[in-house]
């Protein structure tokens, strides 16, 4: 079975612009989180990204607008050794389109890349930066760690341990 670390995107990849992040000029990764994911690679965590994206149910960015953002992320990470197996988002939002298992706090795309990629729970971490980031992880049988907003994650390896 593999290990993974389950990753928000906005406040813990990218910087967090206190709403959404509606365009590429806008997407500024966080170079602080290199060496920490390299380590956890190094270590043979994967790497998955879970992310609520509720601003495509608002309209104020578009699909293609999303995975221009996602492509830079993979880019960016990549040259620095770093790579995402996956990048699951949620596109709905409850005040748009109702609610939804998929979007965190649901845990149901945490549960899909756990069957995909034959993750051992008991080994895997949620690293968030909202409450609700954490929930979902142990929704899923993962450990959550709740980090502040564009915290360096070098700041809480000590919790991971596996």
């Amino acid at each position: 079975m593999n290990k993974a670390v389950f990753l928000d995107r906005d406040g813990v990849l990218n910087k967090e612009l206190g709403d959404y992040v509606c365009t590429l000029n806008d997407f500024q990764v966080l170079e602080h989180n290199f060496e920490p994911l390299k380590v956890l690679r190094d270590r043979g965590f994967l790497l998955i990204v879970v992310t609520n994206q509720g601003g495509l149910a608002k309209g104020w960015y578009t699909e293609a607008t999303l995975q221009s953002m996602h492509t830079e992320l993979r880019r960016i990470y990549a040259e620095h050794g770093i790579e995402f197996a996956e990048i699951y988002y949620c596109n709905h939002h409850p005040e748009y389109t109702g609610s939804c298992f998929c979007r965190k706090p649901g845990s149901l795309l945490l549960e899909k890349a756990i069957a995909r990629f034959n993750i051992d729970k008991t080994k895997s971490y949620f690293i968030g930066d909202r409450e609700r980031d954490v929930i979902a992880g142990e929704n899923a049988g993962v450990t959550g760690i709740l980090i502040d907003s564009d915290q360096p994650i070098s700041e809480i390896m000590h919790l991971i341990t596996a």
